[in-house]
C-alpha cells in the first residue's frame, strides 16, 4: 500500500478515475472487499507527488493517508511498526495521539491498539499524549488482514471542537424563544411548526413559548403545535444518536404574549422586527443583558409582527436584515446564529 484515500460513499469510482487521470501508472483497489468510501493506491511511481496532486485536484478525496509501514493485522506487529516510526519521526517534546480505524474481524478492538501503541511510544520516545490537540497523529488503518501505519501532522485532522473553540450551548441555553404561532391552512401551520421545532431543538435553547396575542382558531393552533413536536422529536433523535453527550428535548409552553411580557418584565426581552436597531448597534447592550441574566427572551412574530405596544416594554428591538422580511420559520434560527456570531466575533461570549 502506498496511499489510502477516503471518499464519500458512492463517489469511489469518480475519485478513482480522477486519480488515474493524474497518474495513469498507479494501481488502485477501489472498495477493497466491498468497503465503501475507500480506495487503496497499491503502487505508483511517486507517492508524495501523487498525494499532493490528489489533495489539490480531487475534492472527492476527503482524506489521503500516506502509508509509511504495512504489516499483518496483529497487534504486536502494529505496535512494533508504530514504535519504529515514532523513534524516527517523533521528538520527546511533541504531543501525540493514536487514532485507529479497524475494518474486519479481529481479536482486539481499536481502543486496544490505541492503548498498546500509545504506551509503547511513550516508553520509547517520552512524548506526551494529547487526545484533543496533538501535534502528531499516529494513524493506524486496519483493513481485514493488513494494517497500515502513518505519522501525520495534527493540523491535518479536521475536528468539530478544535483548539480555542468553546461550546456554544452555554449561550443558547439562556435563550427563551417566544414565537407567535403561524396559523392558516392546517397543513401549512403543521409544516411551519415542524421547521420551527427542528430549529429550536437544533440550537438546544432553554425553551420555546408559543404565544398568541389574541384568540385564535383552536384547530389551526393544534396543528401548529403538533408540527412543533414532530420537528423537535425528529431533530432530538438525530442529536441523541450522533452527539457524544447528553441532549434533552426542549420544553414547549403556550402563553398569551401580553401576559408573558408582563410576567417577564424584570428579565431581558428582545424583539426582532424591522423597526429596530441594526445588530452592530445593539451588540454592546446585548452583551450586557446576556452577561447578567439567567434567561433572555427573544420575541418573534408570524404573519403579523410583534405588536408595537410590546416594543415599549422590550429592552431592545433589533432588525436582523434591513429591508428584508424573514419568513416565519427562518427568523428564530437566523437571530440565534446572528447574535451568537456577532458577540463571538467581538469576544463577548
Amino acid at each position: 500500500m502506498e496511499l489510502i484515500i477516503k471518499t464519500p460513499l458512492g463517489l469511489e469510482e469518480v475519485a478513482a478515475s480522477r486519480v488515474l487521470e493524474l497518474e495513469p501508472d498507479a494501481r488502485l483497489i477501489v472498495k477493497p472487499k466491498g468497503l465503501g468510501g475507500l480506495i487503496i493506491v497499491d503502487s505508483c511511481p511517486d507517492k508524495s507527488k501523487l498525494m499532493e496532486e490528489i489533495l489539490n485536484e480531487v475534492p472527492e478525496a476527503e482524506r489521503v493517508i500516506p502509508v509509511e509501514a504495512e504489516v499483518d493485522a496483529r497487534i504486536e506487529e502494529i505496535e512494533a511498526a508504530a514504535k519504529e516510526l515514532a523513534i524516527e519521526k517523533l521528538t520527546s517534546d511533541q504531543s501525540f495521539a493514536v487514532r485507529t480505524v479497524r475494518r474486519g474481524s479481529h481479536e482486539f478492538r481499536s481502543i486496544d491498539v490505541n492503548i498498546r501503541v500509545g504506551a509503547a511510544i511513550q516508553e520509547a520516545v517520552g512524548a506526551p499524549v494529547d487526545l484533543d490537540n496533538p501535534e502528531k497523529i499516529i494513524q493506524v488503518e486496519i483493513i481485514f488482514d493488513k494494517a497500515a501505519v502513518a505519522i501525520l501532522d495534527g493540523s491535518s485532522e479536521w475536528r468539530k471542537m478544535g483548539f480555542g473553540k468553546r461550546p456554544s450551548t452555554k449561550f443558547f441555553n439562556k435563550i427563551s424563544i417566544v414565537q407567535m404561532p403561524y396559523l392558516g391552512s392546517m397543513e401549512g401551520a403543521r409544516e411551519i411548526g415542524r421547521r420551527i421545532g427542528r430549529a429550536v431543538q437544533a440550537y438546544e435553547v432553554r425553551e420555546l413559548v408559543i404565544a398568541p396575542n389574541k384568540p385564535v382558531n383552536a384547530m389551526e393552533l393544534a396543528s401548529f403545535i403538533d408540527g412543533v413536536w414532530e420537528g423537535i422529536e425528529s431533530r432530538f433523535k438525530i442529536q441523541r444518536r450522533s452527539y457524544g453527550r447528553a441532549v434533552e428535548r426542549i420544553q414547549v409552553y403556550v402563553q398569551d404574549l401580553y401576559q408573558l411580557v408582563r410576567e417577564r418584565r424584570g428579565e431581558p426581552i428582545i424583539v426582532f422586527e424591522p423597526e429596530g436597531l441594526q445588530l452592530r448597534d445593539a451588540a454592546a447592550k446585548l452583551k450586557e443583558l446576556l452577561s447578567r441574566s439567567k434567561r433572555v427572551s427573544f420575541l418573534f412574530g408570524s404573519r403579523e409582527g410583534i405588536p408595537k405596544g410590546v416594543y415599549r416594554l422590550a429592552d431592545l428591538v433589533i432588525d436582523l436584515a434591513p429591508a428584508i422580511t424573514l419568513p416565519t420559520e427562518v427568523a428564530a434560527p437566523a437571530a440565534l446564529t446572528a447574535v451568537y456570531t456577532a458577540l463571538n466575533m467581538m469576544n463577548l461570549v
